[in-house]
């Protein structure tokens, strides 16, 4: 984490304190709320036979191909926001994963929905599931589960990245087998083997709805400055969305990521706590598609079916 605050560059854009790091920013608004962004394609290079980037419009679209002729098309504005992410096959067939270019005529605002909490229906073990407990059909179950309440519209994906609430409405997996060291996002190699359970569902799951779409948090402990937990919660994520892919085989697309810092603390207290350097991961394909979790979302700007 040195090195990155000693590249870390801060910057006023309209009474936001914007801070900007090698592979991230990290924004801060007046009343105290705070969110990190990064470049997922990064993730997608791994055993990459060819990378291409095309310029179209307002638009930027980075091109993975793979050995086996498939495609991952991401596409960006011009501000670096994902708009949509794309699976080409060999023989051209496309699969929309993520379209985050559609808004709902409901949504008001910027990114953050205020919704009151999720009624949790279902015993409190099987809505917050403890990884290291947990036998594989539990995890499986888990990361194909409905929504806890009705989902009563679809979400793009910065609404469900910055909004608790609507977060809320999935399951969820503590990761519980890695804990990280202080200041650090690396994941040593006997924890890593722990993750064989979660990866094993997580390819299952995809293999039954090749769409899916599952959310890998980080968090931190309350020591230290936000910006440096956010900074190092997101890094969190991505190292096990990372090691997901590269060690265990699960689809990259299928995976995004993102750090909370210490602003969702399992345990209460400000003092260095190692259960909340932490990864929790949940599937969030039912907020993506509106409830209809086996449906492909429609076209850009297409109210969905009900």
């Amino acid at each position: 984490m040195d090195d990155f605050r000693g590249e870390r560059r801060e910057t006023d854009q309209g009474g936001r304190k914007v801070f900007t790091e090698p592979g991230r920013v990290i924004v801060v608004d007046p009343g105290g709320q705070s969110f990190i962004r990064h470049n997922e394609v990064d993730r997608f290079r791994y055993g990459a036979r060819d990378i291409r980037t095309q310029q179209v419009g307002n638009e930027s679209r980075t091109i993975v191909i793979r050995p086996d002729g498939s495609q991952i098309i991401t596409v960006n504005d011009r501000e670096g926001r994902l708009l949509r992410r794309i699976r080409r096959d060999e023989r051209g067939r496309e699969i929309i994963i993520i379209d985050n270019s559609y808004r709902d005529p409901r949504a008001v605002g910027g990114f953050y929905v205020d919704l009151p909490p999720p009624v949790i229906r279902i015993p409190r073990e099987r809505y917050i599931v403890e990884a290291e407990t947990a036998p594989p059909e539990l995890i499986y179950d888990t990361l194909i589960a409905p929504p806890v309440e009705r989902i009563d519209r679809r979400y793009t994906l910065d609404e469900i990245r910055y909004s608790p609430a609507v977060r809320e409405r999935m399951p969820s997996i503590d990761l519980d087998t890695i804990n990280f060291e202080t200041g650090s996002w690396e994941i040593p190699p006997d924890q890593a083997a722990k993750l064989q359970a979660i990866a094993d569902g997580l390819n299952r799951a995809i293999a039954a709805n090749p769409r899916a779409v599952f959310l890998i948090e980080g968090h931190t402990d309350a020591v230290g400055s936000d910006v440096d937990n956010l900074s190092l919660s997101d890094r969190r994520a991505e190292s096990a969305a990372t090691l997901l892919t590269q060690q265990f085989g699960v689809p990259a697309e299928n995976l995004t990521s993102q750090g909370y810092g210490e602003q969702y603390l399992k345990i209460p207290t400000q003092e260095p706590e190692r259960q909340n350097r932490r990864v929790t991961i949940r599937n969030i394909t039912p907020l993506l598609n509106g409830g209809q979790a086996s449906l492909p979302p429609p076209p850009p700007g297409v109210v969905p079916r009900r």
